[in-house]
């Protein structure tokens, strides 16, 4: 049989949702089509690695063996068993969801917010013509490539997060964006690499995906992520199994007053790796500042607090302080770090005068959901490279886009020239700047973009004398036709 392919799988999983549309709401889709895909992904995948061993041992009991199987199927709780029901259909699903949770250590918690026995909004006919939708293709290895199903997955993710407008940052990040900021970043093999505030996952996705397109070996790459959002986070979970990726270390806890990835057992020390990046949520308002006031208990607050209802600047203390000396990192953030006051012109000031901040990528407004307002990358290193020390790039992005209907987008173009500015890290007219240190400290510490790289028409130099010359000759014109205007009204007998 072929194998399925992108287009037919987006098609079947958007065909999904269409399915339930009318019995919950838009937002919640994703809780039940994802964990119904992750779900039969898992029994088909199991049976295809059952008929493998079996072929090989000649023996039911041994080809049935939890050792010899990626995730492990209790008996009794396999799709085929489910189908076999035309009633509690919710209830039974239900059942094998906790029964693969309790049977796999790794997939604690996935199915958690996916509860299916409620009747009145999941009737046993919408659930039957659910899973019969679901049985038009099966998903196993041998018909549906793990960076297949993976990438469908993520096209669902993308049009759920279109659906759900401003909520929908919370979980996803664009795909171009992150493109740019990986790129900056240029992993490499046998790199640790660290999202703080992952989402559901593409940006660790992403660094992995580089890796792979430059004919590296990504499974090489260390992968450790943290969400708070329960949601999110099983999301994230079921977007790294169905890229066939085992070994990512995802937490689920608040980062700033709860960082899960301490180097020992009881110690406040945080570990630290090659890349991190991140997409933080902008302007956080209860972000921890009653803790972080009296001194952040991890040390992350080198730089000072910032204020109450501005948690941005306390993401990139945790991201810095999660960076190795050698280390390089990239972060989304608002514009308004850049140049607002108080006790954020301070820990910004205090970032600068340590010769942290490497570069700043403005890029155009409306990329992001639910934040129309201007975002900018900063990227950082704790060393940086010969030519970069005592400067910043300061790189203005924003007519590097594509006008969408509803949000605007990034080309592979508009990618590769704003991520070309920085890793050429030189000047280019109307695009990006390298200034001096000594410059920006003149500013008051304010690296606001369009202080220092203007993509406005540039003005035509005037040549005031000559344009004095044509207007001396311009009056005299005027002063002639006036002289003759009037002496053939004089002829006419109209003036004395």
């Amino acid at each position: 049989m072929p194998k399925i392919t992108l287009q037919q799988l987006e098609s079947h999983l958007w065909e999904s949702a269409n399915i339930l549309r009318g019995s919950i709401d838009a937002a919640d889709y994703k809780h039940y089509i994802f964990g119904l895909l992750f779900y039969k992904r898992l029994c088909d995948v199991w049976e295809e690695e059952f008929e493998e061993r079996l072929a090989v041992y000649g023996d039911k009991e041994m080809a049935a063996d939890p050792d010899e199987h990626r995730f492990d199927i209790p008996s009794g709780h396999f799709w085929k068993d489910v189908r076999k029901h035309a009633t509690n259909i919710g209830e039974l699903l239900n059942q094998a969801f906790q029964a693969i949770e309790d049977a796999n250590t790794r997939l604690r918690g996935v199915f958690q917010d996916v509860d299916f026995n409620n009747k009145e909004r999941f009737p046993d006919a919408m659930l039957e013509r659910l899973l019969q939708h679901f049985e038009t293709y099966r998903l196993r290895n041998a018909d549906v490539e793990a960076d297949i199903l993976g990438n469908a997955y993520e096209y669902l993710i993308k049009q759920f997060a279109d659906d759900s407008g401003k909520k929908g940052g919370e979980f996803y990040t664009p795909k171009q964006v992150v493109r740019m900021m990986v790129a900056c970043l240029q992993p490499k093999p046998g790199m640790s690499i660290y999202d703080p505030t992952c989402g559901s996952g593409g940006m660790l996705l992403t660094a992995h995906q580089y890796v792979k397109e430059h004919g590296q070996d990504p499974k090489s790459l260390s992968l450790y992520g943290q969400e708070k959002n329960l949601n999110t986070w099983a999301i994230c979970q079921m977007n790294l199994f169905l890229h066939d990726i085992d070994d990512a270390f995802v937490e689920r806890a608040d980062t700033l007053l709860n960082p899960m990835h301490l180097v020992g057992d009881g110690t406040k020390a945080l570990r630290t790796f090659d890349r991190v990046l991140a997409n933080p949520p902008f302007s956080l308002k209860s972000w921890g500042y009653d803790i972080w006031s009296n001194g952040d208990p991890f040390g992350r607050d080198t730089y000072g607090c910032p204020p109450k209802g501005y948690g941005d600047l306390a993401f990139v203390q945790h991201m810095i302080a999660s960076l190795k000396d050698d280390g390089l990192m990239a972060v989304v953030l608002p514009h308004g770090v850049l140049f607002r006051g108080g006790a954020e012109g301070r820990i910004r000031e205090g970032l600068l005068k340590a010769d942290l901040i490497d570069a700043v990528i403005g890029v155009a407004p409306n990329l992001f959901y639910g934040a129309g307002i201007p975002a900018c990358i900063m990227l950082v290193r704790k060393t940086k490279p010969e030519g970069h020390t005592g400067k910043v790039l300061i790189v203005n992005g924003a007519k590097q886009f594509v006008p969408g209907k509803n949000q605007n987008q990034l080309s592979d173009a508009n990618v590769e020239t704003l991520s070309r500015a920085y890793l050429d890290y030189q000047d280019k007219d109307q695009l990006a700047r390298v200034v001096p240190m000594d410059e920006i400290q003149a500013n008051d510490w304010n690296v606001n973009i369009t202080r220092y790289v203007h993509i406005g028409e540039d003005e035509e130099e005037v040549d005031v004398a000559a344009e004095v010359e044509k207007l001396v000759a311009l009056q005299a014109e005027r002063d002639e036709a006036e002289t003759r205007m009037m002496r053939f009204l004089e002829e006419l007998g109209y003036v004395n």
